[in-house]
């Protein structure tokens, strides 16, 4: 990993240590014209990289975008994935270089463990901080024929190495600030509240709600503030550094069918869940929610510890309101639209495994329950 202003200088570098000759830079439209992916670009080919550049990943990715990636991979020869961007870009990177290498689709990959072999190496250069994905072992790709978001988990989905460079936020649009840095703390705060986690994930978690809370609102306010914009990065990298090591939960769970099935955005409708499902779930973890309000800078003193939880979830309302995230019904999830589907989102989102790991187990009723309380 290398963490800091002007960090992706370190790129070409890094592609020569891989032994790699020809990158395909993996990155949406937007980037590109804008310049962020410039440095990128400029790095390698200083390294004597050729460079071709896939800029198609204009929303989730898909199977289409995979398959287009892969497609142009191969026509170029590229023996090295660069993938810059959001958690969209990078997810898109992460399979096409596992297809480069493996034979069959992403859908024969999904789940745990599926994936045969290493794919052809990876460098993730996030340029919100919001995912993580530059640090896990996970990727997310749509199938829109089956309105199903995969998860598929693998060792050989982890980038060979991460540049973060909080110089390539700066053009990052409020809005997106905003849903990808309550998407990193909502992976900080299911990390920490997981039935799997453990020391070294907690140091992690703790650090990253600390680090998002104090600062992703002033990246909000002011984008051009480029300490608060290092500080929300490195939390929202040590925030998927910590569910890579002890998952995420029932947030993950229900967010990704929204996903699915009215296309929100993954950040927004982490964020539009997460304060209802804090709610419903501290009586199961009173304590650890209590030392997530400590680490948001929430006075406790005094209170019982049930009472300190509850200030937790009341702390996530409030960055939510602050933030300006948009509720479902005004995303276009409306109860009319809701009612024909949710009893399904709500097998969906427990047959994905996360809601398993959340410190209350949730039924198909409490999740159905949920959903409609988040509206």
């Amino acid at each position: 990993i290398h963490f800091g202003e002007g960090a992706s200088a370190q790129i070409g570098p890094e592609a020569k240590r891989l032994k790699t000759t020809k990158a395909l830079v993996v990155t949406d439209g937007v980037l590109k014209k804008t310049g962020v992916v410039d440095p990128v670009v400029e790095s390698l080919q200083k390294n004597g990289l050729e460079v071709a550049v896939y800029d198609g990943v204009d929303t989730e990715p898909t199977l289409a975008h995979v398959d287009q990636g892969l497609s142009q991979l191969k026509e170029a020869g590229c023996d090295l994935l660069v993938a810059c961007g959001g958690g969209s870009p990078i997810d898109a990177a992460k399979a096409i270089a596992v297809l480069a290498e493996n034979q069959g689709r992403m859908v024969d990959f999904m789940g745990t463990d599926k994936i045969p072999t290493p794919g052809l190496p990876v460098i993730a250069v996030p340029t919100t901080a919001g995912t993580g994905s530059e640090a896990t072992m996970v990727t997310i790709i749509t199938d829109t024929d089956q309105d199903v978001k995969m998860l598929i988990m693998s060792p050989h989905l982890m980038p060979d190495v991460a540049v973060v460079d909080p110089e390539l936020t700066l053009k990052c649009p409020r809005h997106i600030t905003s849903s990808t840095g309550l998407d990193a703390l909502t992976h900080a705060v299911e990390a920490y509240v997981s039935v799997k986690a453990q020391p070294m994930s907690d140091i992690l978690a703790l650090s990253a709600v600390e680090l998002l809370s104090t600062f992703l609102p002033r990246a909000w306010a002011n984008p051009d503030d480029l300490e608060a914009r290092s500080q929300t990065h490195l939390g929202a990298l040590q925030a998927g550094m910590a569910f890579s090591n002890s998952s995420v939960a029932l947030v993950h769970g229900m967010s990704r069918p929204i996903g699915a099935n009215f296309h929100v955005p993954h950040g927004v409708s982490n964020a539009a869940l997460l304060g209802v499902v804090t709610e419903f779930s501290l009586i199961g973890a009173p304590q650890r929610y209590a030392r997530l309000a400590e680490s948001m800078d929430v006075p406790v003193q005094g209170l019982s510890v049930l009472d300190a939880a509850r200030r937790c979830s009341d702390r996530i309302k409030e960055l939510i309101e602050l933030l300006e995230i948009p509720s479902l019904t005004n995303l276009g999830v409306t109860r009319e639209k809701l009612e024909p589907v949710i009893q399904k989102m709500a097998e969906d989102a427990l047959a994905s495994g996360s809601p398993g790991n959340n410190p209350r187990k949730a039924t198909k009723e409490d999740i159905v329950k949920l959903y409609t309380e988040a509206l």
